[in-house]
């Protein structure tokens, strides 16, 4: 039963670790590409905990936002 749970902590900690990088990189960077309004470090500041939690989601979208003229 420890080797279940260890496996699902390092899926948990893995996913966790890849939605903050991809979070940072998206307030950082992407937002203003996805939202046509400017956004303030305020609002960056509260789209963090979303874009990591969400962060396939996130890089869907910003990735479809890229190709659209």
């Amino acid at each position: 039963m420890d080797t279940i749970a260890t496996i699902l902590f390092g899926v948990l900690v893995t996913y966790v670790a890849i939605g903050l990088l991809a979070g940072l990189a998206f307030v950082v960077v992407g937002v203003a590409r996805v939202q046509s309004a400017p956004v303030t470090i305020g609002a960056r500041i509260l789209l963090l905990p979303g874009a990591t939690a969400l962060w396939p989601l996130v890089l869907a979208r910003w990735l479809a936002a890229r190709r659209a003229p």
